[in-house]
């Protein structure tokens, strides 16, 4: 897996490069007419107490903070995509390739990782070659070893873990390094609580829930049990009775997987099949216990658990079909990882 890292991606963004690929995608001449308005010409000064220096104008990049800013370079990006056995995985300006190495072959590989240097050069994007990482994800008792990787004439660094999308992804895929990282960061601010519940839920229940639907299922018991300590600990500050993290990871495991069920445009859909009865989804097949209890396979389960299979919500009208967006951080990890876990094959 190599995490790409690109140099002020925001600020690269060149307009009409931008409305030539938007014209490409359906979208009508008015809304184009409005986002090059909105991207060009742009007046900015800097006002510092009474003093306010001269005004320049910009004609380049989306506005930093600027909401539509990750979507417009969602939507310049749709078109990066791969050309090998391999994929990429987006999520405004955080991309990774993930590619399947066989026979210790790494031309494809390394094939498309050139071609992604290609066109961000053609794009007029930088890459940071210094802030990427790479991690080779290898099961097998013995671990070959792999040339460096080079881009640019730069050596990308490779590393045992990396955070991605606020979540620490490790080369054995497990959640040991990422359930330390949160319960050091709650414990910083457990001083918090006595305050008010409300700081518990926004500053620390926050942080032990970020995307527990992808890492809590595969978590071990040690693991849980270090976490859910700070659940305790914040209890007794608090002095009030809160919701255990299973608790927490059981509705939003459910309320997720009620909401791919019934989307069919997720890239996830696929695995939520019905049987012939309509009653049951059809069941996933593992062999390890590492697919068993990643996302996908714990969600399919917990609705064949359910009673009754609820009627699935109303399918959302994508505003642009040729180009499918983002949904959550979480759906994106959880993708990355499934996409790993079954190129091994089980």
């Amino acid at each position: 897996m190599l995490f790409i890292d690109f140099s002020s991606a925001f600020n690269t963004i060149i307009p009409l490069q931008l409305i030539h690929k938007l014209v490409e995608l359906g979208l009508n001449n008015s809304l184009c007419n409005w986002l090059l308005d909105f991207l060009t010409e742009r007046p900015q000064a800097v006002w510092v107490s009474s003093n306010t220096s001269s005004t320049i104008t910009l004609n380049t990049w989306a506005p930093q903070g600027c909401v539509l800013s990750p979507l417009l370079f969602t939507l310049l990006t749709h078109d990066c995509t791969p050309s090998h056995n391999s994929n990429l995985f987006k999520f405004a300006d955080d991309m990774t390739v993930v590619g399947l190495i066989s026979n210790r072959d790494e031309t494809n590989y390394r094939s498309e990782v050139s071609c992604l240097a290609g066109w961000c050069s053609d794009n007029n994007l930088s890459l940071n070659v210094e802030k990427m990482k790479e991690i080779v994800v290898d099961f097998r008792r013995a671990h070959t070893q792999h040339v460096p990787l080079t881009i640019n004439g730069a050596s990308v660094e490779r590393v045992s873990s990396t955070k991605f999308l606020g979540v620490h992804i490790t080369e054995d895929l497990s959640w040991t390094d990422n359930t330390a990282a949160l319960v050091k960061k709650s414990q910083q601010r457990l001083y918090f609580l006595h305050i008010m519940y409300t700081f518990y839920r926004g500053t620390i229940e926050s942080i032990l829930t970020s995307c527990i639907t992808v890492w809590y299922g595969a978590c071990n018991a040690s693991c849980r049990k270090t976490l859910q300590r700070i659940v305790r600990a914040a209890e007794k500050i608090i002095g009030v009775s809160l919701p255990s993290l299973q608790e927490i990871y059981r509705i939003r495991l459910t309320r997720k997987a009620l909401c791919i069920a019934g989307d069919p445009i997720h890239p996830s859909h696929s695995f939520f099949s019905l049987l012939p009865s309509g009653r049951r989804l059809q069941s996933l097949q593992a062999r390890t216990s590492r697919l068993k209890d990643s996302f996908i396979h714990q969600a399919v389960r917990k609705l064949n658990s359910l009673p009754n299979l609820p009627p699935p919500p109303p399918t959302p009208v994508p505003l642009l079909p040729q180009a499918p967006l983002n949904y959550e951080p979480q759906n994106t990890i959880s993708i990355l990882c499934m996409y790993v876990l079954y190129m091994w094959k089980n």
